[in-house]
This record gives C-alpha cells, sequence and structure tokens, in this order.
C-alpha cells in the first residue's frame, strides 16, 4: 500500500499510457487496412501493424510534440513570469529553485553531483531541461523515419515514387503533422498558465491555495 500511496500518480499515468497506446493500435490497424483494402492491397496482421509507418508515425509524432511542450516549459518558466500564475515564479522576490547549490556542497543528504561539484553539477543544474531536450530531438527524429516510411507505403500503393528519409524532411506533409501538434501544445500552456491565476482546484500542487488572491504568483 505504501508503494501505491508513494507512486500512484505515476502508476496511473503509466498504465493509461499503455491502455490508450494500446486502443490507438487496435483503431489505426483498423483504418489501415480498411485503406489497404480500398486500394486492393492485402491486408496485414496486429503485429505488422505495430511495426509500420503508419502506427510509430503518429505515435512518435505525438510523443515530439509534448517532449517539445515539457522543455520548453521547464527552460522558459527559469526566466519568464507570468504574474499571479501559479505555474510561474514570482517575478518580484527570490525563489528557492533559483539558490546556488553549491552552497549545498557539504549536505549529505544533497544529491551526489551536487556535492562533488565542477561539471557534474553544471550538468546536474540544468539535466530535467537537457533530458527532456534530447528525449524531443529523439522523437522527432523518430517520428521524421517512420513519417517517410509511411509516406513511402503510400506511395507504393498508388504506383508512386518512393523518396529518402532527407527528402521528407522537405515535404509539407512532415512539417504539417510536428506543426499541427506543436501549436496545440504551445497553446494549452499558455491556457493553464493564465488560467490557474484565476481558478482553483483544491488539493492539486498545480493550483494555488483555494483562497490565495488572484495577484499571488505560485513558486
Amino acid at each position: 500500500m505504501k508503494l501505491l500511496k508513494d507512486n500512484g500518480l505515476t502508476i496511473v499515468l503509466v498504465l493509461l499510457s499503455i491502455a490508450t497506446i494500446g486502443g490507438m493500435m487496435l483503431t489505426g490497424w483498423t483504418v489501415y487496412n480498411h485503406e489497404l483494402a480500398e486500394h486492393g492491397a492485402a491486408q496485414i496482421g496486429l503485429s505488422a501493424y505495430a511495426t509500420s509507418g503508419h502506427f510509430l508515425s503518429s505515435l512518435f509524432e505525438n510523443w515530439e510534440s509534448e517532449f517539445l511542450q515539457m522543455s520548453a516549459y521547464v527552460m522558459l518558466t527559469a526566466f519568464l513570469f507570468q504574474r499571479g500564475s501559479a505555474e510561474s515564479k514570482d517575478p518580484d522576490g527570490p525563489s528557492v529553485v533559483d539558490e546556488d547549490p553549491s552552497a549545498k556542497a557539504d549536505d549529505i543528504d544533497a544529491p551526489w553531483p551536487v556535492r562533488a561539484g565542477g561539471w557534474a553539477r553544471s550538468v546536474y543544474s540544468y539535466s530535467l531541461g537537457i533530458a527532456l531536450a534530447s528525449l524531443f530531438v529523439l522523437t522527432l527524429v523518430l517520428h521524421l523515419r517512420y513519417s517517410a516510411e509511411a509516406e513511402n507505403a503510400q506511395a507504393m500503393i498508388h504506383g508512386q515514387p518512393t523518396t529518402s528519409m532527407w527528402d521528407h524532411t522537405r515535404s509539407a506533409q512532415f512539417w504539417f503533422e510536428s506543426l499541427q501538434n506543436w501549436q496545440s501544445e504551445f497553446l494549452s500552456t499558455a491556457v493553464i498558465v493564465v488560467l490557474s491565476i484565476f481558478l482553483r482546484f483544491k488539493g492539486s500542487p498545480e493550483s494555488k491555495p483555494v483562497a490565495a488572491p488572484h495577484i499571488q504568483t505560485g513558486d
């Protein structure tokens, strides 16, 4: 029970991710086989679909936009402010997240990179942004690869010539797939930043206390 209490948020989110990926795979498989049947092509099994460009392109396209949103959010909130938002540091005062980690070098409870100092501390100081940005780049490349594969599969069905992954980077299709997700991520982030000024959700760390004044900035 302690394991569930301490890790319940992660467990539920992982289970929801697995369930929705499974649903996406099953529905996508149905859509893709229907499309193949319309063009007189042989249908494929679920395992083959799971490794196809049609499925993996869509999967990594969405992951790419999420990691872009999170990495941009982590980095932008380090130096940009929105007065009154629960998602922003106070623009008028110091924040605990801005404290110099070298002051904790002798703290035995501090993470080892903080105690080690030097390059380890410097990298660790920005490790969250580095990790999220790296995941964005990785999923962007995977989206590109499987988007090109999906595009070539469509070209073969229609008897058209295929293109390389490099050529696909210059295609309107690839950038349409990416930008249609990127814009929604930036918009949704802006919405929660602004709404958290005026609205509350009791018990959530993403919300200010219910009785807090609108002008109070979260930190």
